[in-house]
């Protein structure tokens, strides 16, 4: 019987902590963390602060789960599915596309929080910008193999790398879901223009010689 009270009242308890993170991702989002009290959280869901306590121990931990939810969706919706691509220039394109489209989703609030990791406790921080390093190093380790494949522009693969993260994480910033243009057009155009300036065109590539020349 307690086993299955237990898993009764799970969904509505994991639903809910799913609303305070969404609700406070906006606020946050909207107002910047500095200036967002748990008390302004706690109005915008109804409750009181200690209903928010019950689920969350302070401001910081939500921060925290909000992030690495947000982390989590980046490794389930594009590292993992990106990883089996073993073209570099079509796994670089899915990379875009498929991250694109977690910016601009729900506004893209939780987006727009990585910036604000700096605010957590030490451990913590350390922890989700090991999670951010590895992914950016996927990033790069991409642009690494069409360089070597001679299929890169003449540019610095960190710089490069930076770029391509940039262009997705300012989308939150501008998108707008009733706009012109759906989630998936956005998408499209950000990996157009982002292989656009990376990539060689045709013509040009050169591929790597098998052979050395004798000196």
């Amino acid at each position: 019987m307690a086993t299955a009270r237990v898993r009764a009242f799970a969904p509505p308890l994991q639903s809910r902590r799913a609303e305070i993170c969404r609700t406070a991702a906006q606020i946050f989002r909207e107002r910047g963390y500095d200036a967002t009290s748990v008390s302004d959280i706690a109005r915008a869901l109804g409750i009181t602060k200690a209903g928010l306590y019950h689920y969350f121990e302070s401001k910081e931990a939500l921060l925290f789960e909000i992030t690495a939810y947000g982390l989590d969706r980046v490794r389930d919706d594009v590292i993992v599915p990106v990883r089996g691509i073993r073209d570099p220039e079509e796994r670089l394109r899915q990379l875009v596309i498929r991250h694109a489209n977690i910016a601009t989703h729900g506004r893209g609030a939780v987006a727009q929080l990585v910036d604000e990791v700096r605010q957590l406790p030490p451990a913590a921080r350390k922890q989700l910008e090991e999670r951010m390093r590895a992914y950016f190093d996927i990033v790069r380790d991409t642009l690494r193999e069409l360089k070597a494949a001679g299929r890169l522009r003449h540019v610095d693969v960190t710089v490069a790398a930076f770029s391509v993260l940039g262009m997705i994480l300012w989308l939150p910033r501008w998108f707008r879901q009733d706009g012109r243009l759906t989630q998936q057009q956005v998408a499209k155009e950000i990996a157009k223009l982002a292989l656009g300036g990376l990539l060689q065109p045709p013509r040009a590539r050169v591929r790597p010689s098998r052979f050395k020349k004798r000196g």
